[in-house]
């Protein structure tokens, strides 16, 4: 699902309800496939301004389960896009799923560098109140300089990210699953 255009919206509490009808549908299709079914990205972090899209990370032990794990979202109407350009993170697309909110499913194995990432951020976010008030300016700066652009408001945010990430290295080494299945 390509954005064509860029809206970022205050922290809407209901994005965490989302998440929980998504997972749950998820969770039935996996059953045991799936180690973890994470929320991440920007509309898991309280207060934090976002695109209205939840991001999920399904994590499963390594890339041996993939096609099974393929198989168990075609069944509910998922299709596998391949990596997309970034290592260690498979996309799925849908179409319908009108009773669920808009959404981002990726499946990961546990050891990929981009789902240490993204859950490292998310916890850096979740512990930073200050730098949520910070990105949520980024973001929202972003979506108003570049509405119809999503590639230039990815790179407007990019160095945001990529700071705080370098500043706590050592957050990759988190306990992973804090929304075990």
């Amino acid at each position: 699902m390509i954005t064509k255009h860029v809206v970022v919206l205050p922290y809407d509490k209901h994005w965490a309800r989302d998440f929980c009808e998504i997972k749950s549908e998820i969770q039935e299709a996996l059953d045991q496939l799936a180690l973890a079914i994470e929320h991440v990205g920007s509309t898991s972090v309280h207060g934090l301004s976002a695109k209205p899209i939840i991001d999920i990370d399904v994590v499963i032990k390594d890339y041996s389960m993939l096609d099974a794990v393929i198989s168990a979202l075609e069944r509910i109407d998922y299709h596998h896009e391949g990596n997309l350009g970034i290592a260690g993170r498979e996309a799925f697309k849908y179409e319908g799923k009108t009773h669920l909110r808009k959404h981002h499913l990726y499946v990961c194995p546990r050891d990929s560098e981009e789902l240490k990432r993204r859950i490292a951020f998310r916890e850096y976010l979740r512990s930073h109140p200050e730098a949520v008030r910070e990105y949520s300016r980024i973001k929202e700066e972003g979506a108003a300089l570049y509405p119809f652009d999503i590639e230039k408001y990815i790179e407007h945010k990019s160095p945001f990210v990529e700071k705080n990430l370098l500043r706590n290295r050592d957050m990759t080494n988190f306990s992973l699953y804090a929304t075990n299945v």
